[in-house]
């Protein structure tokens, strides 16, 4: 995911990103149904596994996100889901940091819970698989390019100095947004077939 490592961002910004995160992981958690923390905890390895490779850009990295196909099958659940797998790859492999958790985790799951929410009741009643291919590729592309703009607005908003890195890394979103769109695209084809349950988020 789009890791910002300890010492970049302003306090402003870090308060404001660790408030907004801990209020939306209270929120995922108090609708969150017990029974379904299998589906979660499976869903955020594979996510987990699946960033690790990561490409460092300036004072961040890009890799795969997979936030849209997280909000359509986890709700607001994304929220924990994500804290979760940052927590663990800043621990384990130095990836972002402990200070900058709270910035990380609202940058990568807001837009991918915002975009679900939105297109995630059409992309589950829809009989038609071309549109709910093309929905769901969109859930996918939109979410990591509202990451990517989430990213480059704590860095601006942090400080001047970092709006050419900022203008930099939405550039580099651009081919990361069409990849993860054909990505979602293509789970969600494969669990609308096999197993259509799947695609009801876990916490709404």
């Amino acid at each position: 995911m789009a890791h910002i490592p300890d010492g970049i961002l302003s306090l402003p910004v870090l308060v404001g990103g660790g408030v907004v995160a801990a209020g939306s992981v209270a929120v995922a958690l108090s609708r969150l149904d017990d029974r379904m923390i299998p589906r979660a905890a499976v869903l955020s390895a594979a996510v987990f596994a699946a960033s690790l490779i990561a490409v460092p850009v300036g004072p961040s990295s890009v890799h795969v996100l997979l936030s849209g196909l997280l909000g359509l099958m986890l709700g607001t659940a994304t929220f924990a889901a994500v804290l979760v797998i940052l927590l663990l790859q800043a621990l384990l492999f130095g990836f972002g940091g402990l200070t900058t958790l709270g910035v990380n985790t609202v940058n990568i799951a807001l837009p991918g819970v915002v975009f679900a929410l939105l297109l995630g009741p059409s992309i589950r009643a829809t009989a038609s698989g071309p549109v709910r291919a093309v929905l769901s590729a969109v859930v996918g592309a939109l979410s990591v390019l509202g990451t990517g703009g989430l990213v480059a607005l704590s860095l601006a908003l942090s400080s001047s100095d970092y709006t050419p890195v900022a203008t930099v890394l939405m550039a580099t979103y651009l081919p990361l947004a069409l990849a993860e769109g054909f990505v979602t695209a293509a789970i969600v084809a494969f669990l609308a077939r096999v197993e259509p349950k799947a695609m009801r988020p876990l916490a709404p």
